[in-house]
């Protein structure tokens, strides 16, 4: 009976230790994709991907975790889409570790990285993404987070015309660019996390040589005349509805010293503002406008290439530019980013913000190409078509 009983108390145990030994230990981490991501076709004629996957170590005696690499799968696949090692994982992660340094996430904490998916050519695009994360922790130990599935929004891109009339522009901080006050801006507010801006761009006009300030002029562009596309008319994008506007905030000297915006909304942030509703949920957002152009009020009814006002200096802008945007809420505050489709415009090729500024090597644009129906990326210049 002794035999016995020891042969059913200690069989279970080794079986128990077995497979304890043979599996991976579990990450202690929540994880999760807040907001779906969404196929966008970009100015690279590629499909592009871009969501934040944010993970929390949760105890507090935990230590600190550190990511060594993130695998993305699409649908049921057995081999990633995607692959980061550590060293993408410190470019692609908030808050940014220090130069050369690993991504930490300690006990308590929370780190979001930007997952920027550029799918593979003649690759359909997925209805499901999951993802595979190996962290070190503070034994030197390697732990797993399997799993984090996530749903690719249902939503297509919504196809828009130009913003503004005419002229090249230089799309600056724009989509793909996690690093940007854009789409690297998380807003807390009231219970929840969102990033309106994740495809935002800020539209700066340039002249042929690619530079923002106009030819001879000699003080560095210190005033509003100086810049390229100051006072360029400012159009409805699409057939909409007036839902938010402001007028009468004053324009700040270009180049100066900003202070901190009092709120993290659009009274805060966009000086002279308007806001249409294009679609029922979808936003079109312009801000920083010139004082006294805007031509609209909350209520009117527009038609696609109408003016709305003039591009100014108005609000948390450091320099004339037309900020730009699509989200799925009115208010800044507790609203997604959406991407959007320009139907029409001409690719310049890429510009750096130093080259803006008649900086380093002149620009020298490449062939112009005739694009349809694609999302301008970070730091290209643009040309829109004329309009009346």
């Amino acid at each position: 009976m002794n035999g016995s009983f020891g042969r059913w108390l200690f069989a279970p145990l080794f079986c128990w230790i077995s497979l304890a030994v043979a599996q991976q230990a579990l990450a202690p981490v929540e994880a999760r994709v807040p907001f779906a991501p969404a196929a966008v076709v970009g100015s690279d004629e590629r499909v592009h991907l871009a969501y934040e996957l944010h993970v929390t170590s949760i105890y507090g005696d935990t230590g600190p975790l550190k990511p060594q690499e993130l695998d993305v799968y699409a649908d049921d696949d057995h081999t990633p889409l995607a692959r980061f090692n550590a060293d993408d994982l410190a470019g692609m992660s908030r808050p940014a570790p220090a130069e050369h340094m690993p991504v930490t996430i300690d006990a308590g904490k929370r780190v979001v990285v930007y997952v920027w998916l550029t799918l593979p050519k003649g690759r359909s695009v997925p209805r499901t993404l999951r993802h595979r994360m190996t962290f070190a922790n503070a034994k030197h130990r390697t732990e797993l987070l399997d799993g984090v599935s996530v749903s690719l929004s249902a939503q297509a891109p919504v196809v828009i015309g130009p913003p503004l009339r005419g002229g090249l522009w230089l799309a600056h901080e724009g989509p793909g660019n996690a690093h940007s006050h854009h789409w690297g801006s998380l807003v807390a507010v009231n219970g929840q996390v969102t990033i309106p801006q994740r495809y935002a761009m800020d539209l700066v006009g340039v002249d042929p040589r690619g530079q923002g300030v106009r030819a001879g002029v000699k003080d560095g562009g210190k005033s509003h005349a100086d810049w390229v596309g100051y006072a360029a008319d400012v159009l409805a994008v699409a057939d909409g509805v007036v839902r938010d506007a402001r007028d009468g905030e004053a324009e700040h000297p270009p180049l100066s010293p900003q202070s901190e915006p009092e709120s993290l909304t659009a009274h805060g942030l966009y000086g002279n503002y308007v806001v249409l509703e294009i679609r029922p949920g979808v936003f079109a957002t312009y801000a920083h406008l010139q004082r006294g152009s805007v031509k609209v009020h909350i209520g009117d009814h527009v038609r696609r290439g109408q003016l709305l006002a003039r591009l100014g200096q108005s609000g948390s802008s450091s320099a004339p530019h037309l900020h730009f945007q699509l989200s799925n809420a009115m208010t800044f505050e507790g609203s997604e980013g959406l991407p959007f489709l320009f139907d029409r415009f001409d690719l310049l090729g890429p510009e750096t913000e130093a080259q803006l500024f008649g900086q380093g090597t002149p620009w020298s644009p490449l062939p112009l190409q005739h694009r349809q129906a694609e999302m301008p990326l970070n730091d290209m210049v643009i040309g829109f078509p004329v309009s009346r």
